[in-house]
């Protein structure tokens, strides 16, 4: 999988894949869930600078992750979103549950 993990100090950042749709939803989620779980992360970010594509899929992975850091405690920002991203993140509502960085 394209996506790569990375903790620091309670901060998971995760790189997301060029294209985040319904063939890598499903392993990244899991991927995710493990790490926060697992390393008491406080915050997630999740990092766009690759990314050109995102389904709704991709949606319901952003949103299920932001919702179970909130669980714990922590926050989810987003970082490094291009400017269909940021049409994406509009039009989804995303804004209302993750901040841009």
């Amino acid at each position: 999988m394209e996506n790569q993990f990375e903790m620091k100090e309670g901060c998971l950042t995760i790189h997301m894949p060029r294209e985040l749709d319904h063939h890598v939803a499903g392993q990244l989620r899991q991927e995710a869930d493990f790490m926060i779980e697992a390393y008491h992360v406080r915050k997630l970010v999740f990092d766009f600078a690759g990314t050109e594509f995102m389904d709704s899929s991709g949606i319901g992975v952003i949103i299920g992750r932001s919702r179970n850091i909130g669980y714990f405690g922590g926050e989810a920002v987003a970082q490094n979103l291009s400017g269909r991203m940021k049409k994406i993140f509009m039009v989804s509502g995303l804004y209302k549950l993750i901040r841009e960085e």
